[in-house]
């Protein structure tokens, strides 16, 4: 960075590891602004697509690494922050060790935009921090945003000149956090996924957030007397940079395996955009009825919409269900058991809208079949496996297997 001349900052959000998006404009476009921006995201790059199911990460590391200054943590890839070329990138005011209270990462940096020294940093929301499965959050905690920002400005407004946060909170909880802290100059959003962008005024702190699934991206630039923002998509473009042709080559070749065709697409779910809602209610009364579960517990966010053709490829599977849920089966708290309406809402609150078999639970429910993140992060912890993976039963339900050919059934 010593030998680049910066004047914005330039912020993606919620990419979710959407690569064949990338290649078409996203990455050339951000290596043509490297030499003049400060390069940032606002989490959750990682996760969302076949590409990490098959890659495990590493395409999105090589993005990150190449093309990045700075990275908020998110709920979605949490692990990935910790390993060491994206834990020098990553800043975060208000993650720390349960144990000692000591930070998590870096809690800021600073920069010279136009000039102006700059107090880069980034806070994860309570909500998204609590989404983290348990087991990868262990021994973490998570502060109030806001008060940590407080603290971090009393202890360095010496230093700086403009404070701008990258959050991955949500859009409305950045307009709280910019009431709260009138000192920040620029919030980039994330983790929402609203079709709210920005940029919107929140006192003098500009509040606002870039196109998801790598689609566009959020900038800010240092203007007399304050800083000027807007929103941009990425120009499409056939066009990759020597420096990067390794990488997208990369990219193209697991384009080219999730190409495989897994199935036709059934009715009602051909031509149309994935009602998440209705397969997980079909999902559900299967379950419910073909494994003899007393009862199926699923969120809806854990599958994606996407819009289906007349065949299911294996990227569209893995687009529809990417987090690679086991089924299991689970105990619920023995403090809700009797009294479920508590447990339910609390549930919808942290995980999204859930979808029942049967609807309502039985008072008398003690276990549910279910996926093993909300087992382990929500419940009472699994009981054993169900011997079905969530991205099984979504095939099943969704799609015809393609005739065999002979050479396949010999086989």
């Amino acid at each position: 960075m010593a030998t680049r001349t910066l004047q914005r900052i330039i912020a993606t959000t919620d990419v979710h590891s959407a690569l064949d998006t990338a290649t078409t404009g996203m990455l050339a476009h951000l290596h043509s602004l490297k030499a003049t921006s400060l390069i940032a995201d606002c989490g959750d790059f990682f996760e969302g697509t076949g590409y990490y199911h098959l890659g495990k990460g590493q395409l999105e590391r090589e993005v990150l690494r190449d093309l990045y200054d700075v990275l908020a943590p998110d709920n979605h890839g949490w692990l990935h922050y910790f390993e060491p070329a994206l834990h020098a990138m990553t800043v975060c005011a208000n993650t720390v060790h349960e144990a000692d209270g000591s930070p998590l990462f870096n809690r800021l940096r600073i920069v010279r935009i136009k000039g102006r020294r700059v107090a880069v940093t980034a806070v994860i929301g309570p909500q998204a921090f609590n989404s983290i499965p348990a087991h990868q959050r262990a021994g973490h905690r998570v502060t109030d945003p806001a008060r940590a920002l407080r603290e971090l400005m009393l202890e360095h407004h010496h230093r700086t000149d403009a404070w701008i946060v990258l959050s991955h909170s949500g859009f409305t909880e950045d307009l709280k956090l910019a009431a709260a802290c009138p000192f920040t100059d620029v919030i980039f959003a994330g983790h929402c996924h609203s079709d709210i962008y920005g940029p919107i005024n929140v006192g003098d702190t500009l509040v606002l957030k870039g196109a998801e699934l790598g689609a566009g991206y959020a900038t800010a630039e240092a203007i007399p007397g304050g800083w000027g923002a807007r929103t941009t998509r990425f120009p499409r473009t056939n066009h990759m940079p020597e420096h990067l042709a390794v990488l997208a080559e990369k990219i193209a070749f697991t384009g080219r395996t999730l190409s495989a065709v897994l199935g036709t697409v059934n009715e009602p779910y051909r031509g149309t955009l994935l009602d998440r809602g209705l397969l997980l209610r079909e999902i559900t009364q299967r379950l419910n009825t073909g494994l003899g579960a007393d009862a199926v517990l699923l969120n809806e966010t854990v599958l994606r919409p996407i819009q289906l053709g007349d065949r299911l490829t294996l990227a569209d599977l893995l687009a529809i269900e990417p987090f690679d849920n086991q089924l299991v089966h689970a105990h619920l708290p023995d403090r809700h058991r009797g009294h479920l309406d508590g447990l339910l809402a609390k549930l919808t609150e942290q995980a999204g809208p859930l979808v029942l078999a049967p609807r309502p639970l039985p008072d008398s429910t003690k276990t549910v079949l279910t996926t093993d993140y909300l087992a382990n992060t929500f419940l009472g912890g699994r009981t054993h496996q169900a011997g079905l993976r969530l991205g099984q039963a979504v095939r099943r339900v969704i799609a015809t297997p393609l005739p065999q050919t002979p050479q396949e059934a010999e086989r």
